[in-house]
């Protein structure tokens, strides 16, 4: 349903405004989040890339906290266990964990591109009610004045 704005109270305007910014904020963050986890699918996918039959045997550092790493040895360059969500780890070909990863990253992106016209849509919108307070205020501004004018006369 549409609503004309100039037939807005100014209180009406302020609540519209501040339920236009909470909807950009939680769009915004989401958009934040989802890149965030993008993030970490890209990397995990660049990390498989060490894994290669000349880096067999060789030593490496395994992280067990995000500040906590112990020594190591690479023994098993073809297959490796992805996290694939709520505490499950399916043990896969690093071939087909590259295409896992690149799967969620081609769905992370379809999803912020899907938020990204709405959070714009938002935006236009709370300019255009902003506007509209604007000219209201300036309004409401030349009537206070034109009435204390005709009450000094």
């Amino acid at each position: 349903m549409a609503v004309n704005l100039t037939e807005l109270s100014l209180p009406q305007l302020e609540g519209l405004k501040t339920q236009l910014e909470q909807e950009t904020d939680f769009l915004s963050s989401s958009i934040a989040q989802l890149k965030v986890v993008q993030t970490k699918y890209v990397e995990a996918k660049d990390s498989l890339n060490v894994l290669k039959k000349g880096n067999e045997g060789k030593e490496l550092l395994v992280p067990l906290t995000s500040s906590m790493y112990v020594p190591g040895t690479l023994h098993d360059v073809e297959h490796v266990l992805v996290d694939v969500g709520t505490g499950y780890f399916v043990e896969k070909k690093v071939e087909d964990s590259k295409e896992f990863f690149k799967r969620k990253i081609d769905f992370l992106t379809k999803q912020i591109e899907k938020i990204q016209p709405a959070l714009q849509e938002k935006h236009a919108m709370k300019q255009a009610v902003v506007e509209v307070m604007n000219m209201k205020l300036q309004q409401l501004h030349s009537q206070q004045a034109s009435q204390s004018g005709t009450t000094k006369a």
